[in-house]
């Protein structure tokens, strides 16, 4: 089933649609006196194609869409810590959410939304004589709106980017993953709360970049004690005539022979009494690299990465892992955890109360070097929290056999003889008749 045959699908047999004064991107709500109408319309400091071309951004929002894509996603049973290897989600939640995306991309794509736009949403159709998720289609944000009916319900409207019509999705079929939030109901983007620094950032770059265009020296002055007078005719590549100032005339000459980098230290030769004086300042005078790093860093910190993620500052390698952990805790802790619970509330439905639960794996980044791996792995196999097959399915290995059995720290004997084994180590090895039989 293809986006827009799911998204026709999705209008059919819902509520009225709401009147054509909606625009995208605006929140609607429902007044008693006369009907629709627009309450606030979001604004974005910064496009997103504009701040993507940021460096630090684009660097940023590719760690965090990445790393949420690769986290393994399980479902586990709350009251038994079990992991289900087998599920009717399964289908969608680990090989093929729908026809057109693999997981990867379709959890890349909704980070991307999250922190690009402040929302991530995805249609949820359902079978309609189970109620079963069968697919998860992805909604541009730009065109989802949400509003609230007489009694106060939510309801999430799509304008169909391609035919302009509306429709209304109850909440349940809708997955929303919100960035931070003033009201518990829509995130606002990270490019809306950090448009000081990203502006900032963005001048300083158009800055450089004029510098290099410019030859590395951006601006002078040319000055002459002639009189240049007030007009002069012009003739144009096509041949036509133009009155212009001559100072104007002037100033595109020069630039035409030394503006660029292909033109930079080239030899001027000045007539008329022309003399240049430059009055810019260099790179280093004014301190870019400085400066650069204090971006760099304004930005990370908006987006939650740490500056090595994003190739830059000086740390140590012991230090660049204490920050990896630390990305992990507070920043995709919390990712992990909102979609967890998002994901849980809507897509388990109509068995929510099976006490089951959809989590993702952040061990997979919390992994050290292959000596302090494998310490951890014997450290928990001694104390009997993991067995030889839980360690291997772990690494993606296969089972083997007797690997399911777990041992305790007397002598790496069986843990249900626990404390039988404790007993005879307490009598010298000795078993009384009854043990023995036993």
């Amino acid at each position: 089933m293809s986006l827009k045959q799911g998204i026709v699908r999705a209008g059919r047999n819902r509520d009225r649609p709401v009147k054509s004064m909606y625009r995208p991107g605006q929140i609607l709500t429902l007044d008693s006196n006369d009907g629709w109408w627009l309450e606030e319309q979001r604004s974005m400091a910064m496009s997103t194609d504009k701040a993507m071309k940021i460096s630090t951004v684009n660097r940023c929002v590719e760690v965090l869409s990445t790393s949420m894509a690769v986290l393994p996603i399980y479902i586990m049973e709350e009251a038994t810590k079990e992991r289900k290897k087998e599920h009717r989600l399964g289908n969608i939640l680990w090989h093929q959410p729908n026809e057109a995306m693999t997981m990867f991309d379709y959890a890349r794509l909704m980070m991307n939304n999250e922190v690009l736009r402040g929302n991530g949403y995805a249609w949820i159709f359902r079978d309609r004589l189970t109620g079963y998720p069968k697919e998860l289609i992805p909604l541009p944000p730009d065109y989802v709106t949400i509003r609230t009916d007489y009694m106060g319900h939510l309801w999430y409207v799509f304008n169909h980017p391609v035919t302009g019509q509306l429709f209304s999705l109850r909440p349940e079929d809708v997955l929303h993953y919100k960035a931070y939030t003033t009201d518990g109901i829509e995130g606002i983007s990270i490019l809306k709360r950090a448009s000081m620094t990203l502006d900032t950032s963005m001048a300083a770059q158009k800055y450089e970049n004029s510098t290099w265009h410019s030859g590395g020296q951006p601006s002078g002055i040319l000055t002459t004690d002639s009189d240049l007078g007030d007009t002069v005719r012009v003739e144009q590549e096509d041949g036509t005539w133009k009155t212009m100032d001559p100072k104007e005339q002037l100033r595109q000459s020069w630039e035409k022979l030394h503006r660029g980098a292909d033109n930079a230290m080239r030899i001027a030769v000045l007539d008329l009494g022309l003399k240049y004086q430059p009055i810019s300042m260099t790179n280093s005078d004014a301190q870019f690299v400085e400066s650069n790093e204090i971006r760099v860093a304004d930005i990370c910190r908006f987006f939650g990465v740490p500056l090595h993620l994003a190739y830059a500052g000086k740390q140590s390698y012991a230090s660049n892992e204490q920050n990896g952990i630390e990305f992990v805790r507070y920043t995709l802790l919390g990712y992990e955890t909102q979609w967890g619970q998002e994901d849980t509330r809507k897509l388990l439905l109509p068995d929510i109360d099976a006490g089951l639960r959809i989590k993702r794996e952040l061990k997979v980044f919390l992994r050290g070097d292959t000596a302090a791996q494998a310490q951890w792995y014997r450290t928990l196999r001694e104390i009997g929290a993991y067995s030889v097959d839980d360690i291997l399915a772990l690494e993606d290995m296969p089972k083997v056999p007797g690997g399911g059995t777990r041992y305790a720290s007397w002598n790496y004997g069986p843990l249900e003889l626990f404390e039988k084994l404790s007993v005879i180590r307490a009598l010298g090895g000795k078993m009384d008749e009854e043990e023995a039989k036993e």
